[in-house]
This record gives C-alpha cells, sequence and structure tokens, in this order.
C-alpha cells in the first residue's frame, strides 16, 4: 500500500495513454466481427447475419489472392533485410569517421527523409523516374533507351523496396551507432595492446556488442513484415503494376473501399494479423532461446 501510494502519481500520468490506446487501438478490434458476418453498414454489427467461415473460403478462393500474398512476402522480407543490412554497414563506416564534424553532417543528411511524408516523397520519386525525369535524361545521355520506371513491374517492385530503404534507414542507423557508443571503450584498448587490427575489433567487439540491438529491431521488423509499406505503395502503384506491386494493404483497401465487400476484407485483415502475431511470438521465442535476449 506504501509503494502505490508513493507512485499512484506515476499511475495519474499514465491515464491519458491508457485511454488513447484503448480507444484507438483496442476498441476499433470489435470491427473483427466483420470477418464472420455479411456485413451490410446500414444494418451494423448486431443485425448483420453471421456467415462462419464463408468469407475466409471466398478471398482465399480469389485468383489474385496468392499473387497478393506472395508480393507482400518478397517486398517484406527484402525490405526487413536491407532495413538490418544498410544501417549496419552505415553505422560501422561512420563509427570509423575520425572528424566528427563531418560525421554528424552524414547522419542529418541520411536522417532527413525519414520526417517526410510519403505524400511528399511520392510525388519527388514519380518525377525522378519519370519517363522525361532525370533518371531517364541519365540513361539517355548514356546512349540508353528511356524506360517506363512506374509502369514496368520488372522496376516497380526494386523501386519500392529501394526508395523504403532510403526513406527509413537513418532511423536505424542512429540506433545502432547508439549502441556502438554503449560498448565498454576499455574492449577497444585492451584489442589495441594485443595487435587487433581495426577489421579484428570490428568482427570481434563491436559487432558482438551490437548483437542484442540487431536482434530487437529483428524481432520488431517481423511484427510488420505481411505490411510491405501499404502508404507508399497506395501513393505510387497504378493498375498496370499490379502484379508486381500489389500487397495484402492494398488488396484489402480495393476490397472494402472501391468493391464494398466489408466482409471479406475484414477477414484479409484478420488473416494478416494472426499471422503477424504468430511471427513476432516465434521470433521472439527463437531470440530467447537461443541467444538469451529478454525484453525485461
Amino acid at each position: 500500500m506504501k509503494t502505490f501510494r508513493r507512485e499512484y502519481p506515476l499511475h495519474l500520468m499514465l491515464l491519458p495513454g491508457v485511454v488513447v490506446t484503448l480507444i484507438y487501438a483496442y476498441g476499433p478490434m470489435a470491427g473483427l466481427v466483420m470477418a464472420f458476418q455479411q456485413f451490410e453498414p446500414l444494418a451494423g454489427f448486431f443485425r448483420s447475419s453471421f456467415i462462419g467461415f464463408d468469407n475466409f473460403t471466398y478471398v482465399f478462393a480469389l485468383p489474385d489472392f496468392e499473387r497478393v500474398v506472395w508480393n507482400t512476402v518478397i517486398i517484406s522480407i527484402a525490405k526487413m533485410l536491407l532495413f538490418l543490412l544498410v544501417p549496419l554497414i552505415l553505422a560501422l563506416l561512420l563509427n570509423e569517421v575520425t572528424k566528427r564534424w563531418f560525421s554528424r553532417l552524414i547522419q542529418s543528411a541520411i536522417f532527413l527523409p525519414f520526417f517526410l511524408s510519403w505524400t511528399v516523397l511520392g510525388g519527388v520519386i514519380i518525377e525522378l523516374f519519370s519517363l522525361s525525369g532525370p533518371v531517364n535524361g541519365l540513361a539517355e545521355a548514356m546512349g540508353l533507351d528511356p524506360v517506363m520506371f512506374m509502369l514496368d513491374n520488372s522496376w516497380f517492385r526494386g523501386i519500392i523496396i529501394g526508395t523504403d530503404v532510403w526513406k527509413g534507414m537513418g532511423y536505424n542507423m542512429i540506433v545502432m551507432l547508439a549502441a556502438i557508443t554503449g560498448i565498454n571503450a576499455t574492449l577497444y584498448e585492451a584489442a589495441q595492446v594485443d595487435g587487433a587490427s581495426r577489421w579484428k575489433q570490428m568482427l570481434h567487439i563491436t559487432l558482438p556488442g551490437m548483437a542484442p540491438i540487431v536482434i530487437l529491431l529483428g524481432v520488431l521488423s517481423l511484427g510488420g513484415i505481411l505490411s510491405a509499406g501499404f502508404e507508399q505503395i497506395l501513393i505510387l502503384y497504378n493498375p498496370t503494376v499490379y502484379e508486381g506491386g500489389d500487397v495484402i494493404d492494398t488488396f484489402v483497401y480495393r476490397l472494402g473501399m472501391f468493391s464494398q465487400q466489408y466482409g471479406p476484407a475484414a477477414a484479409v485483415g484478420l488473416f494478416k494479423s494472426v499471422i503477424s502475431v504468430a511471427l513476432v511470438a516465434g521470433t521472439y521465442y527463437a531470440a530467447y532461446k537461443y541467444n538469451g535476449y529478454r525484453i525485461f
């Protein structure tokens, strides 16, 4: 009781955040009942008829569903791997820079796109890769034929992956740099005394010291492995690149908003959420069992 009285103000400070989370994160989960209903907006949740798993059977049988799932998995895995690999390389390289002002300048330049919305960056990317854009202009200057990048399935998926990694890599890079600064400096001093090169120090001190953060970022990224970047793809894609760029979230958006098939759209959303939770739980268990990693 004494502990509760002492921490009472802290619990009160948490209350607004808890209320907002309950309203905006857990409250909408009541809409998952649509996945098991022949939902009619005018009838609402209580008067719409229940049809069991018919919505799931319907969406799984759609000819586009398998393609959409494969697109989502391919794009998400590529993004997840590059989101770990590219910031890791950048953090290791910047850690070797001796000029602090130059290191801070590079960090700011890499981190800046993270603060820009896809609404802004989408327009920039479309102009860059348009038929009369700078990329095609450079290609023509080199004697190559112009390419309609944003209308070509063979290019569109790579553009989606590359631009998303470019936008978000600054955040993970800062996190990894913070992990490097937390490594005990005496380990490097001892390694230098023993004659270890910078390469050996990176392999045997820096990378092992960063392992917990890299594992954490990997676990967190697995939670969105079936998302693939809804906002980015919605802004950049068009019907001609559905074959290579259509993902689960954009499929749900079209199914619910344009076709007004609310029940099937909710069924696909629930399917994605269940798979994501299973992946996060499995990855966390593997990290705990084989690497001793724990959140608390």
